[in-house]
């Protein structure tokens, strides 16, 4: 095995571990709440301690890597990570659970911004799309099969074990991390926390298009799912018919990531995107057809999962070495933001309009706010990055 497929597989446990964490805990939300005694606010904080973790973590995690070097930061995050689960299903009263909870998202908020950098750091540009597909990979199955796995676990043994059940994989992402991962070199002078240096980084034109676009159409998404779910049980669905939609939107997100990895270096990102937004918009604007809501969530998977696999490879395609883990923090700080503001704006317009059809306008119209940006992404420059061979001297 090559030396960047380790680091990728470094990666990708750790990225799998941390999105296990934000999906897992609440099929064991009624439990907790009879054992605990823990009111509904108090259970949302059970997810939400762990994302506030994640997140104010992240602007650190460049210097935290300077400080101490790379590989020594994964270590002690996948240590501080193991110890909070541990006590999180330990927890004997639901405000120890929730401090634990937040201390887990510090340990685990720094697997994601660092190894995402050491990882594009080793791939080249021409074959970062490659490592996308695997990344949108883990995001699409890992959401898909922690709810059933913990669900498992809660029925055959305790709530507790969907959180002890983290130990073994973060001891396993520890070894591996310390045995693969070069060991850094001493650092020549001690760095300062300029978080300056982080926001400059939305000077670069490619990230800048990229986060727009992240924004716009996953974190619409999201939002969008939310309010499709008080639809659809207005209109009769249950439960289990509402989930099952999501069935089309996995096998359409499948496909879309396939075509990402496959057509991101033949045609470049500014076709793929175009198309993903018209996709995602044409199938939000579907959902007010209730005899077309298989057709809409198959097309919102398929547009969706297009512009955010081409966005994540964007990305980081002009990012030099040196300036790989300021961008890989702020586009995860972007990445966060976006799952909190889709859901909160649609929420704010259905709360203002009170009418579905309205909200649904809104987000497709919301979906095609980048692309006067992406019509502006300068096409030459990507294709100097993906075939350098091929430019003139």
């Amino acid at each position: 095995m090559t030396y960047r497929s380790k680091i990728a597989w470094i990666f990708l446990l750790g990225f799998a571990l941390d999105l296990v964490n934000m999906f897992v805990a609440t099929v064991a939300y009624p439990d907790i709440a009879h054992e605990l005694q823990a009111s509904v606010t108090q259970l949302a904080w059970v997810s939400n301690a762990y994302l506030l973790g994640l997140t104010v973590i992240i602007p650190f995690s460049v210097w935290l890597a300077a400080m101490l070097g790379e590989r020594r930061l994964i270590a002690a995050s996948l240590l501080l990570f193991a110890g909070a689960s541990v006590m999180v299903g330990q927890a004997g009263s639901i405000e120890a659970l929730i401090g634990w909870r937040l201390l887990q998202g510090l340990g685990g908020g720094l697997l994601i911004p660092v190894g995402q950098a050491l990882a594009y750091r080793h791939f080249p540009a021409a074959e970062r799309s490659q490592l996308t597909a695997r990344v949108m990979s883990v995001a699409l199955l890992v959401p898909a099969l922690s709810p059933a796995l913990g669900g498992w676990l809660v029925d055959s043994l305790s709530w507790r074990w969907i959180f002890h059940a983290n130990l073994p994989l973060a001891l396993i992402i520890l070894l591996l991390a310390w045995l693969w991962i070069k060991p850094d070199a001493p650092a020549t002078a001690r760095p300062s926390l300029e978080m300056g240096n982080l926001f400059k980084q939305i000077g670069n034109p490619m990230l800048r298009i990229a986060m727009l676009i992240y924004l716009c159409v996953p974190g619409v998404f999201i939002g969008t799912s939310l309010i499709a779910i008080l639809y659809l049980r207005g209109l009769g669905y249950d439960a289990a018919h509402t989930g099952a939609l999501m069935l089309p939107w996995a096998l359409a997100s499948a496909l879309a990531i396939f075509l990402s990895k496959t057509l991101f270096n033949r045609y470049g990102p500014k076709p793929l995107l175009l198309v993903g937004m018209g996709l995602q918009c044409s199938g939000i604007v579907l959902l007010n057809e209730p005899s077309l809501i298989i057709l809409a969530y198959g097309l919102m998977g398929l547009g969706g999962s297009l512009c955010s696999s081409t966005a994540q490879t964007l990305a980081f395609l002009d990012i030099r070495a040196p300036r790989m883990g300021h961008a890989s923090a702020l586009w995860n700080i972007n990445r966060q933001l976006s799952f909190c503001l889709g859901a909160a704006a649609l929420s704010a317009v259905l709360s203002a309009s009170d009418s579905f059809t309205m909200t649904f306008l809104i987000a497709a119209a919301l979906t095609l706010l980048p692309l006067l940006a992406v019509l502006s992404l300068d096409t030459s420059r990507v294709r100097a990055l993906l075939h350098p061979a091929s430019e003139p001297q």
